[in-house]
């Protein structure tokens, strides 16, 4: 993705992912690449997905649910919209109770539990800032009072900012992007372990950026590692208690951390890096967290799940 641009030509026709290299040897052709997204961009962190064009296919009709996760309670942050939506979908369809927390996203939060409701589904909405403390206990205890228990945590919520260089990162932006990516994960992770059971799974959202380098999100993609390293430490560390913890590293989704992140130049060619030569869609992704939520994968912790279209293997 770092290397490929959109451009109109000199008769004002759109031509989507072509550059020729420049003076400096930096750009390259961007060939038999089908364009799915226009250039657009926000000016807002995380991102609305309301606002996106064409808007992100979250549920797949053809899905086939078993009730792989009956009466389970599943935590999700940034469940609102992206990949959270799809997940939080994707587990009501095979039966689990969930909780979706966002910041501010208040259309998209709604539509999602709209749509869960309408599948029949049970959705508890909590906003707020889960870089506060007392939020993560407010998530807890409100999970509680309303379902009882917490069988599942996916933390999902992050910011990423396109910086061309590490002396564009302010030390406020690096301190934010810590703080949303990095420190909401121990805060809630530490609430919700005290009421995890055996059998509990932990799920953290780590990046392919973190295993390639994405030389423009250096504060990102350092959060990124992080996680990985968390989730490592954390699964040897409660593996005698028989609670799974488990990772997975997206490549490039269509999600509204895309357009809220880079300049609108680079969302035609979004994923054109990647063998299959295009992005994946949200609803793509949402099966492989089922998997790690539930029984199926009763002997998988540790683990970082790569799914990016195989443009990196890990």
């Amino acid at each position: 993705m770092n290397y490929k641009y959109y451009y109109s030509n000199h008769n004002n026709q759109d031509n989507y992912g072509g550059k020729d290299i420049n003076q400096d040897e930096y750009g390259m052709k961007c060939t038999k690449f089908k364009v799915e997204f226009p250039p657009q961009t926000q000016d807002i962190q995380p991102g609305m997905e309301y606002l996106m064009h064409p808007r992100p296919i979250f549920d797949n009709p053809n899905y086939k649910s078993s009730g792989k996760l009956y009466d389970k309670v599943a935590i999700i942050t940034g469940g609102d919209s992206g990949l959270g939506r799809s997940i939080a979908v994707c587990y009501a369809k095979e039966g689990a109770k969930v909780v979706i927390v966002y910041y501010n996203e208040h259309k998209d939060a709604n539509e999602t539990k709209q749509y869960i409701e309408r599948l029949g589904g049970k959705c508890l909405l909590l906003s707020g800032d889960v870089k506060n403390k007392d939020f993560c206990d407010y998530i807890v205890n409100q999970t509680m009072q309303c379902y009882g228990k917490i069988d599942i945590l996916v933390n999902n919520a992050g910011v990423q900012y396109q910086q061309k260089s590490l002396l564009d990162i302010s030390d406020e932006q690096f301190d934010y992007t810590m703080k949303t990516n990095m420190y909401s994960m121990f805060f809630l992770t530490k609430r919700a372990l005290k009421y995890m059971r055996p059998g509990s799974t932990i799920i953290n959202v780590s990046s392919v950026t973190a295993f390639y380098g994405e030389p423009e999100l250096i504060d990102y993609v350092t959060t990124k590692g992080a996680i990985v390293g968390f989730t490592r430490s954390l699964s040897t560390n409660l593996a005698d208690k028989n609670i799974r913890v488990n990772a997975v590293a997206p490549g490039y989704f269509w999600t509204p951390l895309q357009p809220a992140c880079w300049e609108k130049e680079k969302i035609p060619t979004l994923g054109a890096d990647a063998p299959m030569k295009r992005a994946g869609q949200p609803y793509e992704i949402a099966p492989l967290f089922v998997y790690l939520a539930s029984d199926d994968s009763s002997y998988v912790t540790g683990q970082v799940m790569h799914i990016n279209g195989g443009l990196y293997k890990g």
